[in-house]
């Protein structure tokens, strides 16, 4: 069953045709969804490229590690100067990471 009920057709010149599909291509929706966004007032934005994905998921992994020497730090009341070195690589591998994808 159709979550809505009521059906609009819509003619385009190839002008407003070609742009529509590229607005629908930049930011990855459908047709009728990028049309739907618009008329609730909702900014139409381009889609992510796919990098940021496997940015977000090694960012995450870095912030982990990060996190973890936090916590022996803490745990231990100390921390060594080897740890402070890896913990200052991870984040300059972060900011590395989303430099590339910029």
């Amino acid at each position: 069953m159709r979550k809505r009920d009521h059906f609009i057709g819509l003619w385009l010149d190839d002008t407003e045709y070609r742009r529509l599909l590229k607005q629908c291509g930049q930011s990855g929706l459908s047709i009728s969804a990028l049309i739907r966004h618009v008329i609730v007032g909702i900014e139409i934005r381009p889609h992510p490229p796919e990098e940021y994905a496997a940015l977000l998921r090694e960012l995450s992994a870095i912030g982990n590690n990060i996190n973890q020497l936090a916590y022996w730090a803490n745990a231990r009341g100390s921390v060594s100067e080897e740890e402070i070195q890896k913990a200052a690589e991870l984040a300059r591998e972060a900011w590395l990471k989303v430099k590339e994808t910029l």
